[in-house]
């Protein structure tokens, strides 16, 4: 594939990413990005992800404030950063703050943020999050001092926790690596530690204000509200000297996998017509699964079955109904209705997912449980008035609500849910970090259906489809990277390309059924309004290509920068597709099945790379 020359090319937006600056105090580094701290190490091992103030609106969107009156001093044993910032809310009304971020060779360091309201402001939260890395500490002890001063000894989940795993927090102390402790001091509120895999987030999140508290809440015209966030090294300081790490990234095949998945795309009723007009890009990319979306609380009828037929006679592949079902009428009424429609428009149904419509809701810690049928009795339900179709269960929002509501997984024939990358951030390495804690996801899901559930994931995109936490999707008019948007400038571009390989990749270990990743067309397509295929569009040609085809392991040594398919092709040989998820040269490595290397430096978002066994 062609390296992509330009930011459209790479992105799909003009904008350019937000620049870093990297701080050193010492062995103490941070990157500064947008007011905030990323990648927070000290003598090269990552202590903190990120320390971030943020302030969100009524629906979660996250604010993008203006900062301006920066100062950066820096001297080889101490750096301190000053700047001031304002949200603009609803009815111009506006939120000023004053940040201060000091940090010495210690490794201390503290983050300081006075705010102020120029009339009554409405958030979900505002205060600091500060983000722990799940690579090392899953599963790792943690001391978490309470807002009384007791210090309970727990540990970071290893699998993924539905809830809060720390509660009313003031500090929280983990070892960074032997001999050497950091504590993690928050002033100001009651802070409570969530676990953000649940939405792919490659974090642990320490945030201010329990989810437990009303929102959205007022914070009060003129009246200062202050926080900090406080760093200490606490142990032995010192370095260690470590050799660098090879910057070669080196991918390595290994144990058998089983078959690729199939592959999926969805298919709404506002996009049939779009994607009739489409049938030879369809032909060409021959998806395994056909995923029909159907809502009728969106708005959708019987006329959508219709129209979805009309897709199935250009290409025969599995049939999926993906049925949100509204449960206000008897669950053998409304089934028995669905199935009328579904015969009537001559439509072949292979299997159908059926997800309640209130569990495309968040249901957060305090809210009050929605009411619903049991989700046995909706199964049973479907299973008598559409004999014969596989059943699908879980949740056709984020994998955060199948962890919660788990359904009874012996009623369902296989088990799926939905990722997306842009819930709490939508900078480029947010994004891509989010593979990152895809085999958590993955895992945690196996330990509750079973080893041996049919699993399916998707649809799976860069765009959030629907928002469980607000109202709507947040608004994009001027295609830039915007949390919980529903439409996302880097599907059009190479990134979504990488960022789909990246998610096939990470997903290996799950021994997927199926992987819908996106739509044809619109706002979640492969194609571009005219019919000219998007970068995405190659990558799904190539995981439909390879459906079924006998897979295998396919270790980086920086996983951060670099992952890898590794499949069994034609002649016996295994091809390995490779996926760069940064916007940088990388030079490659490949082992082969008797350790003999092959070499490529180059940059792309995903190329190709044989590799003959003996």
């Amino acid at each position: 594939m062609t390296a992509p020359q330009t930011l459209r090319d790479w992105f799909g937006t003009d904008e350019p990413p937000s620049r870093s600056r990297l701080l050193r105090a010492g062995d103490l580094t941070a990157e500064l990005i947008d007011g905030n701290l990323r990648n927070i190490r000290f003598d090269g091992v990552e202590v903190l992800r990120a320390i971030a103030y943020v302030v969100r609106d009524k629906d979660w969107g996250t604010y993008a404030p203006t900062l301006d009156d920066f100062a950066v001093e820096e001297g080889p044993d101490e750096f301190r950063v000053g700047y001031n910032g304002r949200c603009k809310g609803p009815q111009g009304r506006r939120l000023n703050f004053e940040a201060i971020i000091q940090g010495d060779r210690s490794g201390t360091l503290r983050f300081d943020v006075t705010a102020i309201p120029d009339a009554d402001f409405e958030t979900n939260r505002c205060g600091f999050c500060i983000l722990h890395p799940i690579r090392d500490l899953a599963g790792q002890p943690a001391a978490v001092e309470h807002t009384d001063g007791t210090v309970e000894r727990s540990a970071f989940p290893d699998l993924i926790d539905p809830w809060q795993p720390f509660k009313d927090i003031r500090a929280i102390t983990h070892a960074v690596r032997h001999g050497l402790e950091a504590r993690c001091l928050m002033e100001g509120d009651a802070f409570e530690t969530e676990d953000q895999r649940n939405w792919t987030d490659a974090s642990y999140k320490t945030y201010v204000r329990p989810i437990e508290r009303p929102w959205p809440y007022l914070l009060p015209a003129g009246i200062a509200q202050r926080q900090a966030v406080t760093l200490t090294l606490v142990g032995d300081r010192t370095r260690r000297g470590a050799a660098a790490p090879d910057d070669v990234v080196t991918l390595t095949p290994g144990h058998d996998l089983g078959p690729m998945p199939g592959f999926a795309i969805m298919v709404t009723p506002e996009e049939a017509d779009a994607v009739l007009a489409q049938a030879a890009r369809l032909i060409e990319l021959a998806p395994q699964t056909l995923l029909f979306h159907f809502d009728p609380t969106a708005g959708h009828d019987a006329t959508a079955f219709a129209a979805f037929a009309a897709v199935q006679a250009i290409h025969s592949a599995e049939a999926l109904l993906e049925y949100v079902a509204p449960c206000v009428k008897p669950l053998d009424d409304e089934m028995a209705a669905l199935a009328v429609a579904v015969r009537a428009a001559g439509m072949r149904l292979d299997s159908i997912v059926v997800s309640p419509a209130v569990d495309r809701r968040s249901t957060p810690p305090g809210s009050a449980w929605p009411v619903c049928p049991p989700l046995a009795d909706l199964y049973a339900a479907t299973r008598r008035h559409l004999p014969g179709v596989r059943l699908g269960g879980g949740m056709i929002s984020t994998f955060t609500e199948l962890n919660r509501k788990r359904p009874p997984f012996e009623d369902i024939d296989f088990v799926t849910h939905c990722t997306n990358p842009i819930v709490h951030a939508a900078d480029d390495r947010s994004v891509m970090e989010t593979l990152e804690a895809l085999p958590f996801v993955t895992r945690s899901v196996r330990a509750m259906a079973g080893p041996d559930k049919p699993y399916r994931i998707g649809p799976s995109t860069i765009g959030m489809r629907q928002n469980p936490y607000g109202a709507r999707v947040m608004p994009n008019p001027d295609n830039r990277r915007v949390t919980m948007s529903g439409c996302d400038p880097r599907q059009t571009g190479q990134f979504a390309a990488a960022w789909m390989i990246g998610h096939a990749a990470q997903t290996a270990e799950a021994r997927l059924e199926s992987f819908c990743g996106g739509a044809l067309t619109g706002d979640f397509g492969m194609l571009h309004r005219d019919g000219h295929p998007r970068p995405v569009f190659e990558a799904a040609k190539i995981l439909a290509d390879l459906a079924g085809k006998p897979r295998r392991a396919c270790v980086s040594s920086h996983p951060d920068r670099v992952l890898g398919l590794a499949v069994e092709t034609e002649a016996n040989e295994l091809t390995i597709w490779v996926a760069s998820i940064v916007d940088s040269e990388q030079p490659i490595r490949l082992l082969s099945m008797v350790s003999e290397p092959v070499h490529d430096q180059s940059l792309f978002s995903l190329a190709p790379f044989e590799v003959c066994r003996p």
